[in-house]
């Protein structure tokens, strides 16, 4: 008998579901420990920014080594759905992150075409996890530690300083959406200004903002807010004094309800980055101070790693942890003591396989990385990156309709390396085990001469989680019913279609339903198919749609003028933009083969049909 690995056991949703009831029933006895919050993607940093990749990693390790944490205490988050991120951003920003100039400016660094992606979909992880610690602490726990996140430098509008979205803001904004009404403290002891999350809740008087820092970055006015600009090698007193006489000011005017501790370590002597002469026991006084006085208020904390670079910056963070838990400061032991941690402990941590049994086979890049690139695509349709993709679903509302059917967390995927195109793909969990839509897409030439169209090789619309009635028995071909989405995925072809100037779409029914479903908005690409159709479609006016289609795939169906059976072909559509296609398809020429093949077409059941 085989006992599943960690790994495979994650990927059953009833495991995660019991995950969340265990937490759920710690936090309903009161018993709520403190939650970390990390993936293991995390340690996938982009290079030339001097963060240490695997940060996340040794605190995990050194709670562990130390048995401070147990494996029900760590949690791994979700990537940001669209319509959190547009929570806070506007989308034309949003747009713009498929350029790697945009992230070259966000970042300070040359990012090159094909890097975009996975700066986004880290940044997007960080942001989900922001999300999970709001979530936690919410349902009762005190603290809820993220080992990741702290993205105060983008705006609405933009990014800035190696922040492409603004966690703070987005969690923040998706629990008004969610209705918690309270007031929000933020807490900013980076040593960078937090302007981004300023400016974003400028106006907002439920949302206070306090940042401790060396410099302002630019306008520090609005409505909630206290901004403190302390200059160049600050030490430790007149740094304390500072974090304590300001944090008292703002507790004494302001009742928050829940508080997002930004506790960048940067502020630390020997940062890379920095330049204060802040002492590990400083950092530790300042750590104690904040959330020993939001924890005397009862204000339940989620906690940011934000700022802290080099290969030490851990350290810190884990002396904070470790008096949290314990009640005294522990001093982390050795570099290489850690690496031996993660490398033992944090597999079954985290859920992974141990590192014995991980496959060390050659990939395809260490076999042939010295022979000359192929070209790799990285966007839908050569011009849609998936972030942009994404938000155009989002933006359409295509999304929120499969939410409103039951689905709450719905997963874009795209596969790019297929042979007969680009296939679009949304599942309704993030496991991705329940399949909603499958598009095959590619732009083509070849299927209508002198015009380039988006030719639909595959689609597929279902819903898992639905059953089939009497009165709606299954179309031939169908698993399970349809999802009720076939208008606005059109409405999407159409879109893009119009972005990369295409003349239309192509597409061949496979069955008589869907050419009938699909001739809402298109047109046949022949008119004697177009002739063929509606003489069917008058033959059989008065049959539902289901058994329609079952007598037209049976072959029950015959053209009395020769005596054949009607076989349906998957004739070509087309469902035309360009004026062009739509004069081929849809003009008087058309119509007029059309009115001259109808009367060639005397169908009729085959005997023994009603």
């Amino acid at each position: 008998m085989s006992v599943p690995s960690p790994r495979a056991l994650a990927n059953f949703p009833w495991l995660h579901r019991l995950k969340r009831l265990w937490r759920a029933f710690a936090l309903k006895l009161g018993h709520a420990p403190p939650f970390l919050v990390f993936d293991p993607a995390y340690r996938e940093q982009l290079r030339g920014v001097p963060v240490d990749p695997l940060r996340g990693e040794k605190l995990l390790a050194f709670l562990s080594m130390e048995r401070l944490i147990r494996r029900e205490q760590v949690t791994r988050p979700l990537p940001a759905a669209m319509k959190n991120l547009l929570l806070a951003h506007d989308p034309a920003y949003l747009e713009s992150l498929q350029q790697p100039e945009t992230l070259t400016r966000i970042l300070g660094l040359p990012v090159l075409p094909g890097q975009e992606e996975h700066i986004l979909q880290l940044q997007r992880l960080m942001v989900g996890g922001t999300i999970q610690a709001t979530r936690l602490v919410l349902a009762g726990a005190p603290l809820a530690v993220h080992l990741g996140g702290g993205f105060h430098h983008a705006f609405r509008d933009r990014g800035s300083g190696f922040c492409v979205f603004n966690d703070i803001a987005v969690a923040i904004l998706r629990l008004r959406q969610k209705g918690f009404s309270g007031n929000v403290l933020v807490v900013d002891l980076d040593l960078h200004d937090g302007n981004g999350t300023r400016q974003i809740f400028a106006h907002d008087p439920t949302v206070f903002t306090l940042s401790v820092h060396n410099r302002h970055w630019g306008e520090t006015k609005a409505q909630a807010s206290l901004s403190i600009a302390l200059g160049d090698e600050v030490e430790d007193l007149a740094y304390l004094q500072a974090v304590e006489e300001a944090l008292e000011q703002v507790l004494q005017a302001f009742s928050p309800n829940l508080a997002i501790y930004v506790a960048g370590v940067d502020v630390a002597a020997g940062d890379p980055l920095g330049n204060w002469r802040i002492t590990p026991e400083g950092v530790l006084r300042r750590d104690q101070l904040v959330l020993g006085r939001l924890r005397q208020d009862k204000v339940p904390v989620v906690m940011l790693l934000a700022g802290g670079y080099g290969d030490h910056a851990w350290r810190h963070t884990a002396r904070t942890l470790a008096w949290y838990l314990t009640g005294d400061p522990m001093e982390p032991p050795s570099d290489e003591l850690v690496a031996l941690a993660r490398l033992r402990q944090l597999p079954d941590l985290l859920g992974e396989e141990p590192e014995d049994d991980a496959d060390w086979g050659l990939s395809e890049e260490d076999l042939f990385g010295v022979l000359p690139a192929l070209p790799v695509e990285r966007r839908f349709l050569g011009a849609f990156s998936p972030v942009r993709v994404e938000l155009v679903l989002e933006r359409m509302g295509l999304l929120q309709q499969i939410r409103a059917k039951g689905f709450a967390c719905p997963t874009v995927s795209l596969e790019l390396d297929h042979p007969l195109g680009h296939t679009l793909r949304i599942f309704g969990d993030p496991q991705r085990s329940e399949l909603l839509l499958e598009l095959r897409v590619a732009r083509t030439s070849r299927a209508i001469p002198g015009f380039e169209v988006l030719a639909v090789e595959w689609l597929l619309l279902q819903n898992p989680r639905a059953a089939f009635t009497p009165d709606r028995p299954p179309l031939p071909g169908q698993q399970h019913p349809g999802l009720g989405l076939l208008a606005e995925v059109f409405a999407l072809l159409v879109r893009l279609c119009e972005e990369l100037a295409l003349d239309g779409l192509y597409f061949r029914p496979s069955h008589y339903h869907l050419a009938a479903l699909a001739r809402r908005h298109a047109t046949f690409l022949q008119p004697e198919h177009a002739a063929l159709f509606s003489a069917l479609a008058h033959l059989l006016a008065q049959v539902p749609l289901p058994e329609a289609s079952r007598l037209v795939h049976e072959g029950k169906i015959i053209n009395r003028a020769t005596g054949e059976r009607i076989q349906w072909e998957a004739f070509p559509m087309v469902l035309p933009v360009s004026q062009h296609l739509r004069q081929l398809v849809e003009g008087a020429h058309f119509q007029e083969k059309v009115a001259t093949t109808l009367p060639t077409l005397q169908l009729a059941m085959a005997e023994g049909q009603p």
